[in-house]
């Protein structure tokens, strides 16, 4: 897959833009995402596009970098490395509250939210041959877990717990998602985890190989207790639509989270609002970009956020009608940026 030159990081290309299109205020931003086979790529392709389309109005050329995912992504925007990023809403929740890997950093009170956008699913794939049937069934097995860093890391840690198991019950790996399928087919691994919205080339690759495989349920007491522990998670559903060659007849219930888009404070507000504006404003277009995102409304896409939302986006968000729908506690003091 092509992946765009984050122009902003390079002098001369910037040099030659500048020259071609005479852009004495055009701003560069980037747009932090994941590995180019997951959903956060091509989502924040989908935005660049959108807003590259109105450059001469904007004054904003978008250029969308592959990462290590959300906690890379969070980190940057905060180190003013990326202007924006796309991040899981459980990761958004524990930067914002200071936990997991922010633990000894404390709350990042600098990170904003701009809107959420697709629901991802917490997806555990196993080969026929190894004969797991449910979640318990996964100790002693080699399981990929996700790559560190990656928030479906922390998802399949949860779900392991959730289920009464650890790291330690299982032999696990942590490689990044788009290794798994072909470790898989291998039969180097039993089974991996995969938080992720639907369809997914990778998934796809995973279900119709030499090794036949199935999804594994995460769902009952378990997961009813995680959720109520977690108000980040929600239920959903993988319809098995999307991957015939699975041995399941019929769509798996599981949980997870919401992508959402983040940005730091000190970005500007111009910046923010006209990429709020423009998504919301062609939002009918933009879900034509992608499967996952077919679901997406304007109300929805204000739900799934635990930073204070952008003023930027506030911004907009009064304009439209959207401002009542917003909880208050995302509202940014009056003495906060």
């Amino acid at each position: 897959m092509f992946k765009e030159i984050p122009i902003n990081r390079h002098p001369v290309l910037l040099l030659i833009i500048c020259l071609f299109l005479g852009c004495n205020q055009l701003t560069f931003v980037s747009i932090g995402t994941g590995a180019v086979t997951g959903i956060y790529y091509p989502t924040g392709g989908a935005i660049c596009r959108m807003i590259n389309q109105k450059m001469n109005e904007y004054q904003i050329k978008a250029t969308v970098e592959s990462t290590a995912g959300s906690v890379f992504n969070v980190n940057a925007v905060l180190n003013g490395d990326l202007e924006f990023g796309v991040v899981q809403s459980d990761r958004q929740y524990q930067a914002v509250h200071g936990l997991s890997e922010w633990k000894q950093l404390g709350p990042q009170k600098k990170l904003r939210s701009v809107f959420s956008i697709h629901p991802e699913s917490v997806t555990l794939i196993v080969s026929l041959n190894s004969e797991i049937r449910d979640v318990k069934q996964l100790r002693g097995k080699r399981v990929n877990l996700g790559n560190p860093g990656s928030g479906p890391l922390q998802n399949a840690r949860d779900a392991l717990t959730a289920f009464g198991l650890n790291e330690n019950d299982i032999v696990a790996e942590y490689v990044k998602a788009m290794e798994a399928p072909g470790l898989l087919q291998d039969e180097r691994i039993d089974a991996f985890f995969y938080t992720v919205g639907h369809p997914n080339g990778n998934i796809k690759e995973a279900t119709s190989g030499r090794i036949q495989v199935r999804f594994i349920p995460l769902k009952g007491l378990p997961i009813d207790y995680l959720l109520k522990k977690f108000p980040y998670y929600a239920r959903a559903i993988i319809p098995i639509k999307f991957y015939s060659n699975a041995k399941n007849s019929e769509n798996i219930e599981t949980f997870g989270v919401k992508g959402t888009l983040v940005t730091s404070a000190a970005v500007d507000e111009k910046i923010v609002y006209a990429i709020t504006r423009e998504i919301f404003e062609n939002l009918e277009t933009f879900k034509k970009l992608h499967p996952a995102y077919s679901a997406l409304t304007p109300r929805g896409m204000l739900s799934g956020l635990t930073a204070k939302i952008h003023r930027g986006a506030l911004q907009y968000y009064r304009e439209c009608g959207l401002y009542p729908y917003i909880d208050d506690n995302l509202l940014p003091d009056e003495n906060q940026p």
